[in-house]
């Protein structure tokens, strides 16, 4: 088998680490992916974007490539359009699906049109009425970067007064952000493997974290933040759930495999998509792979299929002969 990957995948890089404010993140991320991928006998080689260049990487002549980095720079389709350039499949979502999905109120804008609930927002600026933001969304709501993961710059507030600190916080990290209605509930991530009709979603994942405070030291580095796989959930709400995930997936055009947060309102049972991550984490805590054991598919195995599906979104030329 170890001979079969390695004439299968050929030279393939793991790109991780890069430049966006989730480095950290997708340092631990792609040392398990390239670790997972060496075991198994693939001729896998670390690739750090922020320490080496494009032309590097066109030098190393991989023939396909793992994206394992996290945020901006590398989940928001410019990575994958210079991929696309050198004729290097890769994993994830396109061009056009990433650059959508990094970006949570055009996610949203698709998924609205295409009638997917998803909470109400506002963008924000400096000059916005705080007190008409309050009034339409409610409170407390929640206010974030628009092109950030990892609840990086993200404020829960509960007054108005608290706004303006809040955006503040968030334009640290972007300079759009927006104001999101706040969905008391149930919080729960599902991921989705494979592309278009073939694309299946594997079991849902309830999160229960101290407080219901899911935020970047809770997600990454608590012992005392609790998944549920299986959820927990009735059979009949967690296919409601999946169907709406592989909604959101294909509406977007998303390809190979990514990973969507729901919460569902504690009221009435209604879940409310919040927003699909395109190059989920890999690391010791995260969801995906722990989603994947439950289906059948330890973090190896699952590495592989990934890495499979490894693709472009445009066929170079015919007559395209490189330099």
């Amino acid at each position: 088998m170890t001979n079969n990957l390695k004439q299968e995948f050929g030279k393939v890089g793991v790109l991780f680490g890069g430049r966006s404010a989730e480095r950290e993140v997708s340092l631990m991320s792609g040392a398990g992916v390239l670790a997972a991928l060496q075991k198994r006998g693939v001729d896998a080689h670390a690739f750090d974007p922020a320490k080496r260049s494009l032309a590097e990487l066109a030098a190393e002549k991989f023939d396909r490539v793992f994206i394992a980095l996290h945020g901006r720079y590398g989940e928001d389709g410019s990575l994958q359009g210079a991929l696309e350039q050198m004729g290097i499949p890769y994993t994830g979502p396109g061009v056009l699906a990433s650059a959508i999905a990094m970006d949570k109120a055009m996610t949203k804008r698709v998924w609205l049109f295409n009638g997917l609930s998803t909470p109400r927002f506002e963008m924000l600026d400096a000059k916005t009425d705080w007190s008409k933001v309050a009034a339409t969304l409610g409170l407390p709501l929640i206010v974030k970067p628009a092109h950030e993961g990892s609840t990086l710059g993200l404020t829960k507030i509960t007054d108005v007064a608290q706004l303006p600190a809040a955006y503040a916080q968030a334009a640290k990290f972007d300079r759009a952000v927006i104001a999101e209605e706040f969905i008391s509930g149930i919080e729960l991530t599902c991921p989705v493997l494979g592309s278009g009709e073939d694309a299946r979603a594997l079991p849902v994942i309830r999160i229960v974290a101290p407080d219901a405070n899911y935020d970047y030291q809770n997600k990454y580095f608590s012992t005392e933040t609790r998944y549920l796989c299986p959820s927990g959930l009735p059979a009949e709400q967690e296919k409601q759930i999946q169907q709406l995930v592989l909604d959101s997936y294909r509406t977007l055009g998303c390809r190979g495999w990514s990973r969507a947060d729901v919460m569902v309102r504690a009221t009435d049972n209604q879940p409310y998509l919040l927003e699909i991550n395109t190059s989920p984490g890999m690391t010791s805590h995260s969801l995906v792979p722990m989603s994947a054991k439950e289906a059948g598919l330890d973090y190896e195995e699952l590495c592989i299929e990934i890495l499979r599906m490894a693709a472009l979104d445009l066929q170079p030329s015919p007559d395209w002969v490189a330099a």
